[in-house]
């Protein structure tokens, strides 16, 4: 049998990551404080303290949850689990709209605050950092398999995939011009392949 406490604390943490997010979400990194969190989850700040000393914590505890909660790593395995690094390619693309259109909220967050705000200074360039290795990854696999357009070097083709991984580029098409997943991921994969592949 599970331990009330212990459910009781899960439930309270879980109830402070979806009233950070919310806040972030809707209001931005300003807005945020350990009261305010209080607040939206409906518990005390010192209910807040208790799991979480800072509010670094509480923003990175949530930055990781996100993984969970969105199943990222989950999705970003799909990409690696793919036969050959041209279908790598298309996975990754499918991986970029169905994972960050989930998330592109909070990370528009961190984005914008990335120059006022320590904490989402922090996430930013772990993020970042992420997005580089891992279109570093699949550009090396497309070089490995002889696949990588000629024109491109493994450097260029890396930072090239990482800035197609703008917010911008996701918000301006998916939310501006309303475009549908399908059909995002349909051009984008399209826009992709003539760019990273070398011709057949």
């Amino acid at each position: 049998m599970t331990d009330p406490q212990n459910a009781r604390g899960r439930r309270t943490v879980g109830a402070l990551l979806a009233a950070t997010r919310e806040i972030i979400e809707n209001d931005g990194m300003s807005a945020l404080t350990m009261a305010a969190v209080a607040e939206r989850a409906g518990v005390t700040r010192r209910a807040v303290y208790l799991h979480f000393a800072t509010r670094t914590d509480l923003v990175t505890a949530l930055y990781r949850s996100l993984g969970e909660t969105e199943d990222l790593a989950e999705s970003l395995q799909a990409v690696w689990d793919t036969p050959d690094a041209v279908s790598g390619l298309r996975e990754w693309v499918a991986h970029l709209v169905r994972s960050h259109l989930r998330i592109l909220a909070v990370l528009r967050a961190f984005e914008q605050a990335q120059h006022t705000d320590p904490d989402a200074a922090a996430l930013w360039r772990t993020t970042q950092g992420n997005w580089l290795k891992g279109s570093r990854r699949v550009v090396e696999r497309l070089a490995r398999d002889g696949m990588l357009a000629p024109h491109l070097s493994v450097d260029t083709a890396t930072d090239l995939l990482w800035a197609l991984m703008s917010l911008d580029l996701l918000d301006r098409l998916a939310h501006q011009r309303r475009w549908s997943n399908k059909r995002l991921t349909e051009q984008l994969t399209a826009t992709y392949m003539a760019t990273f592949v070398a011709p057949s």
